[in-house]
């Protein structure tokens, strides 16, 4: 062994005794804290408010521009229909490849074109009906 060898082995810290008791002490020092909150949390509970109601929504509630198409939809028809008509929507979009074995015709094809340009409008103009309103 040589002398620096030496030297860096007394610079170093044993991680038995030491680094676990400084870990011990800070796993003690944070579960205090947390009885602490606790106890004062039973002694000074925060009061809740009234109730939420989830038929009631407040009217400076609304959700992010991706779902703002359905939340008119809501406006527009029953609760139940409102939810339960986009469901359909997308059943019908992600079985409809397995039902229809016809040959693609002209006709058929611009069928689910104009579909699909009714439907995106439908959604783009809910969108917009309810960012401005």
């Amino acid at each position: 062994m040589t002398e620096g060898e030496t030297e860096q082995e007394e610079k170093t810290i044993p991680f038995y005794p030491d680094h676990v008791t400084n870990e011990a002490k800070l796993a003690l020092a944070i579960l205090v804290v947390v009885v602490v909150v606790g106890v004062l949390a039973l002694w000074f509970p925060v009061g809740l408010g009234e109730p939420a109601d989830p038929m009631n929504t407040p009217l400076h509630t609304k959700p992010e521009w991706y779902f703002l198409f359905l939340y008119q939809i809501l406006k527009y028809l029953p609760k139940t229909l409102g939810v339960i008509l986009p469901i359909l929507g997308l059943l019908i979009l992600i079985l409809w490849p397995f039902f229809d074995r016809r040959k693609d015709t002209k006709r058929a094809r611009s069928a689910r074109v104009i579909l699909a340009i009714v439907g995106v409008a439908a959604i783009i103009i809910l969108t917009l009906l309810s960012e401005l309103s």
